[in-house]
């Protein structure tokens, strides 16, 4: 009895209940209302005195986004509105609204697989483009879009959904080069929900026609399907009446853009301390510190502003993205800037 009393006697303490995220935000929070004109560099040396040892405070990037996300900061005005991200338009002129799409893959009479790659003009029903492309790499479809806007200009906005090469799931709130080189073009992205088609209904529908009159049987190989593409596009287009157009035919409907293709443009961040050049790695380097970014703003310049000590904001265009801590050395995204229909950082 003795030898085991003597046993639980040498056994160590239960731990001590960690708090839990929810907590040490409502602790950032009350000690931010207690003391507002402290930033999180002071806060996070607050948490540090005050919280055991083994508890494992936040980032100060993290702090000061918690803080963002409360209103508890002060943000310098911009002399242009923040640009937000759109739910689903209307769609309702032509080039208001484009929607984009790879029909379903299938194989050719020569073995070869077909990856359709299609845009439709939203309010017109007219059918912009219809690919018939080796397969959905990035590289090929900037090659088919940069053909389209020069022939049919920009639209307002482009509607997809969260596959490649239309989004990356693991870029930043899951961008890809493709969906940043439209932004830089001044076109605003919309995603439909993953497993929501019917939010690209008239596209889908499309498709639906496409697959029976283009693709049964396949072509022998990519060229003799494309000719069956081609001829498709021509009798959709101009041919085919549309009840839900007065029986009209899509190239009635329709006229090209307005907004010619001029290529991009330079950014600049006048109200920002800095201009930093994303490098080929997705990093920023700054002030002799590497910060991962993102992949998909390789080469692209984004804007430095320290909105408190040692705290940066990063800017792309005019969307935030989040916060970076050079002694972290890591980025604290913001809520999406890019709309609900984007998805957030995986």
């Amino acid at each position: 009895m003795r030898t085991g009393g003597a046993h639980r006697s040498c056994q160590a303490p239960p731990p001590l209940c960690q708090p839990t995220p929810e907590q040490i935000e409502a602790a950032i929070v009350a000690a931010k209302r207690e003391k507002p004109h402290w930033g999180a560099r002071k806060i996070r040396e607050r948490l540090l005195r005050r919280l055991p040892s083994e508890v494992k405070v936040p980032a100060r990037s993290t702090i000061h986004a918690i803080l963002d996300r409360h209103g508890l900061v002060t943000r310098t005005r911009r002399s242009r509105a923040r640009t937000e991200g759109t739910p689903l338009s209307e769609g309702a002129n032509p080039n208001a609204l484009w929607c984009a799409d790879y029909k379903g893959e299938f194989m050719l009479a020569n073995r070869r697989y077909c990856y359709p790659l299609t845009v439709t003009d939203h309010a017109s029903r007219y059918l912009l483009l219809c690919e018939a492309m080796e397969s959905n790499a990035e590289k090929t479809a900037f090659t088919a879009f940069e053909r389209l806007f020069k022939e049919r200009g920009l639209p307002q906005a482009i509607r997809s959904d969260n596959g490649v090469p239309f989004a990356s799931p693991n870029g930043l709130f899951n961008l890809s080069r493709l969906s940043v080189w439209w932004l830089r073009l001044g076109i605003s992205i919309e995603r439909i929900r993953p497993g929501h088609p019917q939010q690209n209904g008239r596209h889908e529908r499309m498709h639906l026609t496409l697959k029976k009159e283009a693709t049964r049987p396949a072509g022998a190989n990519l060229l003799q399907q494309q000719a069956k593409f081609d001829a498709f596009l021509e009798e959709f287009n101009n041919e085919r009446p549309h009840q839900a157009l007065d029986m009209k035919c899509p190239a009635e409907i329709y006229s090209a853009s307005c907004r010619p293709y001029q290529g991009i443009q330079d950014l600049n961040y006048p109200f920002h301390d800095k201009t930093v050049v994303v490098t080929n790695c997705g990093r920023l380097c700054l002030y002799r510190k590497k910060i991962n970014l993102s992949t998909c703003l390789a080469g692209q310049a984004v804007g430095i502003k320290e909105v408190d000590d040692g705290i940066w904001l990063v800017s792309f265009m005019d969307y935030d993205l989040g916060f970076i801590d050079l002694e972290e050395k890591t980025l604290q995204p913001l809520n999406n800037p890019f709309g609900p229909k984007v998805l957030p950082m995986s």
